[in-house]
């Protein structure tokens, strides 16, 4: 089964700074436009109405959010099509690498009246150093909130049995995919479970799984050996060719968060605070893995020195979420300036000519 409409976030504001996953969530693109010239807020303007417009001629738009405004959108993808627009403004400059793959870059400056923008060049430059500045501030932050997160885990990992963890993993391997394998290669696809962002942590998690037949929340602490059984289930699911969408976790990309497996129709996620989430449907099962494998009073023995972790935890997250705001005020004021500065019959002609063209070919 497949959703009509998928949000996903293919770029964060990670502990280990501004991280894309676009080379994966594009690999099978055979077009990709590129819209550069101009800052995000005309740019996701314009894909948001170009998404809206070509969302009406097919049956499967996904929508690319931004980490850095929230209600923003840094690109649109249309599977069917094998095509996508996407925002290429600061600091979303990369190098597609698809086989194949046609590069059309759109300057958006042709939309801009210079003159407008002249008076403000001084204010501009100042205005990217900060965001530049408060982004790494927040990266800084959150690298020192995963270091308080590791000294979390490590409460937990001394109190695991990983014996246990790996026999439910093998319990699951066997329950998504019993003997059943595919003739082909497995589908890898990589993307982010959510977001932080200037509003917090973001995630479409319910909307990417509620039309899955089954979904399996997994609950516990951190370090119960949640990342470490996804990782083992996609390379299951990998070794016997099933597709694979692979969900990093905002904060660590090197963590996983969810894993949803199409063929099969099923999901599994961590489903703890920031993106805690209960059952709603008949089908979906809970996997409590602080039950299962942690030894039993542990919360009790350390609920001293866990309190005060999670305050500092928070405390951190916290601060680098105040780093975001700081460089969320900029980029509004910047795009401000840009706003006034553009010709929206111009800008109106260059979507319209891209959307014309999609049209057409689909």
């Amino acid at each position: 089964m497949t959703a009509a409409e998928r949000h996903i976030y293919a770029a964060g504001n990670t502990a280990r700074g501004y991280r894309t996953l676009y080379e994966s969530v594009l690999a099978d693109m055979d077009r990709v436009y590129l819209l550069t010239g101009v800052v995000e807020g005309i740019t996701s303007a314009l894909i948001e109405k170009m998404g809206k417009e070509l969302q009406t001629q097919t049956d499967q738009v996904e929508w690319i959010h931004s980490p850095f405004m929230n209600g923003q959108f840094d690109g649109i993808v249309l599977p069917k099509q094998r095509v996508a627009i996407m925002d290429h403004s600061y600091p979303r400059v990369w190098r597609p690498k698809g086989p194949g793959l046609t590069e059309i870059h759109v300057n958006l400056q042709t939309a801009l009246i210079p003159d407008r923008l002249a008076p403000h060049k001084e204010q501009i430059a100042r205005w990217y150093e900060e965001i530049f500045r408060y982004n790494q501030q927040a990266y800084e932050a959150y690298g020192e909130a995963l270091r308080i997160h590791d000294d979390w885990e490590g409460i937990y990992i001394g109190n695991l049995d990983r014996e246990k963890v790996n026999q439910i993993t093998e319990e699951l391997k066997q329950q998504f995919f019993g003997s059943d394998s595919l003739s082909k290669t497995s589908r890898v696809r990589r993307m982010y479970l959510g977001a932080a962002t200037p509003a917090g942590p973001v995630d479409h998690i319910m909307k990417l799984t509620d039309h899955l037949e089954k979904r399996y929340f997994i609950k516990g602490r951190p370090g119960s050996g949640k990342s470490t059984m996804l990782k083992k289930l996609v390379s299951e699911a990998e070794r016997k060719g099933f597709d694979v969408e692979v969900y990093h976790c905002g904060l660590d990309p090197n963590s996983l968060d969810m894993v949803i497996f199409p063929e099969k129709s099923v999901a599994i996620f961590d489903s703890t605070a920031p993106h805690e989430y209960f059952p709603n449907k008949e089908t979906d099962e809970v996997i409590d893995m602080y039950t299962l494998a942690i030894t039993p009073g542990t919360d009790e023995r350390f609920s001293e020195e866990i309190e005060k972790i999670k305050t500092r935890y928070t405390k951190k997250v916290k601060e680098a979420t105040g780093y975001l705001v700081e460089a969320k005020n900029r980029r509004e004021q910047l795009n401000a300036v840009y706003l006034q500065a553009v010709d929206q019959t111009r800008l109106h002609a260059v979507g319209q000519a891209i959307t014309s063209v999609l049209i057409r070919d689909h």
